[in-house]
């Protein structure tokens, strides 16, 4: 059991231990979660209200910086680098509830965490992320128990990534994309690219199949860099199969099986000496469960100011949203500043007047040295930082995903002090059309 729940998501192995206490803790800014949004947003509404006036609720003890999950399973950082004490990045004064959100009532402005805590609120700040579904696969999570097989996915088969990929010695190499939202809707091919950069490296790749099987009908979402990522494709003999998904894992055969979306009745599988899973992801169950949610079970906010679209009291943040972007961390800076102006108005009994464009970017990492740095809005149009085609291959890219934006991060974003390149963008355009 122990095995199995070290996969199969935050959800899946809940124990109650303990009965719901009477004593009501109370804030007049109350944040669920300590992710990437949660941690920013905490930082900001301390120096908005004060440190006494503001509680985080948050289990876990490490704080990882995700996207460098990519290169951790190509072997190009360590997972160690990508983590910090969940109490190092806690803005001081502020209350940590180190426990999970159980329950959430908007109508009370009561929140019910799992360790019995009761916690009543002015205004909250939902930032809970999204639920990674391993166990919709059939075989999975236990296949990972397997070798030649992992997920940059997760902390626990990051790892397994770079073994998978170290031990390949010929066959195929294959790679998943499913039938769902999820993060960084870029990840499940940079780690495609890693791969044959790898094995070029290493001399194998002379004797290895790459696939990449999307259940998307398309490589990317945006043209303009789903045409430069062809031209990669092509160039480096990557074999892409659009409208497939992974339904089944025969870890002990090495077989994945995926369906033809479609067409349904029509399966294939494939035989495997490296696998790359992103699994099905969905909303968290705490706000699919609420009144909190649209239809899908995302948190339902408005587009434009992050403010919920029946609670005027609670925002929204990041990927538990429904907001029509791509759920990345430049989302998520992008979104804090907003966010931030929105309530700073709204305590003055004003108007929100700062609107989200749905700013977003991917960094797709296509080398060991190279990223076709994508960057876009709500209508899917190029939003470029950078005076310069970021649709063409760059190594300056590079740098900026690989030693920048982690640093950006740890000391920008998560402190509440970094909103994204919004302000930057006009200044590094002067002069241009």
């Amino acid at each position: 059991m122990a095995a199995l729940c070290r996969y199969a998501g935050s959800g899946a192995c809940r124990l109650h231990t303990s009965s719901r206490a009477a004593a009501t803790q109370h804030y007049k800014m109350l944040v669920l979660g300590g992710g990437s949004g949660g941690m920013a947003m905490g930082a900001r509404m301390k120096r908005m209200l004060g440190a006494e006036n503001v509680a985080i609720v948050e289990p876990s003890e490490m704080h990882y910086y995700q996207p460098l999950w990519t290169l951790v399973g190509a072997g190009a950082k360590t997972v160690a680098s990508s983590g910090r004490p969940t109490s190092s990045m806690m803005p001081s004064g502020v209350k940590w509830v180190k426990s999970k959100v159980e329950e959430i009532n908007p109508e009370t402005k009561t929140v019910h965490t799992e360790d019995g805590t009761k916690i009543s609120y002015e205004y909250l700040i939902v930032a809970l992320g999204l639920q990674l579904h391993f166990e919709k696969i059939k075989g999975l999570p236990e296949g990972f128990e397997h070798p030649k097989i992992g997920s940059n996915y997760s902390v626990q088969t990051v790892e397994k990534t770079w073994m998978a990929l170290q031990n390949f010695e010929k066959g195929n190499a294959v790679f998943s994309f499913p039938n769902t939202p999820v993060k960084c809707a870029g990840a499940p091919q940079k780690i495609m690219y890693l791969t044959d950069a790898f094995l070029r490296k290493t001399g194998k790749r002379s004797k290895a199949n790459i696939i990449y099987n999307t259940s998307l009908p398309v490589l990317f979402g945006i043209k303009k860099y789903a045409d430069s990522l062809w031209d990669v494709v092509k160039e480096r003999d990557l074999k892409v199969n659009l409208r497939q998904n992974l339904i089944e894992v025969r870890a002990d055969k090495q077989e994945a099986v995926f369906e033809n979306l479609d067409k349904p009745e029509e399966t294939t599988v494939l035989e495997y000496d490296m696998l790359h899973v992103t699994p099905p992801m969905g909303p968290n169950p705490v706000i699919k469960g609420s009144p909190l949610a649209d239809e899908a079970g995302w948190l339902d906010v408005d587009k434009d100011n992050l403010q919920h679209k029946r609670y005027p009291n609670i925002f929204g943040i990041g990927d538990c949203t429904n907001l029509p972007t791509a759920k990345t961390a430049a989302a998520v800076a992008a979104q804090s500043a907003v966010l931030h102006q929105s309530i700073k108005r709204i305590l003055k009994k004003e108007k929100p007047d700062k609107k989200y464009d749905g700013y977003t970017s991917c960094p797709l990492v296509t080398s060991y040295n190279t990223v076709i740095l994508a960057e876009f809005d709500y209508n899917g149009q190029p939003l470029e930082t950078f005076p310069m085609n970021q649709a063409k291959e760059s190594r300056l890219m590079y740098h900026m995903k690989a030693d920048v934006m982690p640093h950006l991060y740890w000391h920008g974003l998560v402190r509440g002090l970094w909103g994204g390149p919004a302000p930057y963008r006009k200044l590094l355009h002067l002069g241009m059309k």
